[in-house]
């Protein structure tokens, strides 16, 4: 039986001397994502205008579950597209960076837009303003449950196709209202919603 999973750094801080989660394992979907080889870090590259406490404000204020800048969904999930990502105290190069995601194709969650720059926060809820350039619209979710099993069908009385160690990473297909299909490598199975993070509880995909 498949067992995906392996020790992998998820992010560090970069003006703080921990990792925001230590050892946490993580499988990273080279394969699944099309990455090959990690790919070099994204370039911020930032052209829109210094932002002001009260439009950063004003960002940050919801207005009928849209993004004021795309018009998608808010909060909505994304994932990091390349090797690396800065996670800024505000919307501009001029913030400095608290936090620096290292783990291709990890899901974050969008929760405001200014600019060129997207609010992410991850599962523990650190993040901060990310260049967009640096996300991908590719899903996928983060193992819950150490262990989890990942079935035939999503019915836990089918079989056991694969398990899947905590703080592994993969790649979201399909979701009914109780069950996502997940993937990575090899191993494609169903798993219970709530034994991943990276998709809201009342999300269906197919």
């Amino acid at each position: 039986m498949t067992i995906f999973g392996v020790l992998a750094q998820f992010c560090c801080a970069r003006d703080r001397e921990r990792h925001l989660s230590p050892r946490l394992a993580g499988l990273i979907l080279a394969a699944a994502l099309g990455l090959g080889t990690l790919p070099a870090p994204a370039q911020e590259v930032d052209d829109s205008p210094t932002p002001t406490e009260e439009a950063v404000a004003q960002a940050l204020a919801v207005q009928n579950g849209r993004g004021p800048v795309t018009n998608l969904p808010l909060p909505r999930y994304v994932s990091l597209k390349g090797s690396e990502g800065n996670a800024r105290r505000g919307p501009s190069l001029s913030h400095r960076i608290d936090w620096v995601f290292t783990h291709p194709g990890m899901p974050l969650r969008v929760t405001a837009e200014f600019g060129h720059w997207r609010r992410v926060e991850d599962r523990d809820g650190a993040g901060g303003w990310v260049h967009y350039a640096l996300l991908s619209g590719v899903r996928t979710v983060i193992v819950e449950d150490d262990m989890t099993e990942l079935h035939a069908r999503a019915d836990a009385k089918s079989a056991v196709v694969a398990l899947a160690e905590m703080g592994a990473v993969a790649q979201l297909e399909n979701c009914t209202p109780d069950w996502c299909e997940i993937s990575a490598e090899e191993a494609d199975g169903w798993v219970p919603k709530t034994a991943i993070w990276g998709v809201d509880a009342d999300e269906i995909r197919d």
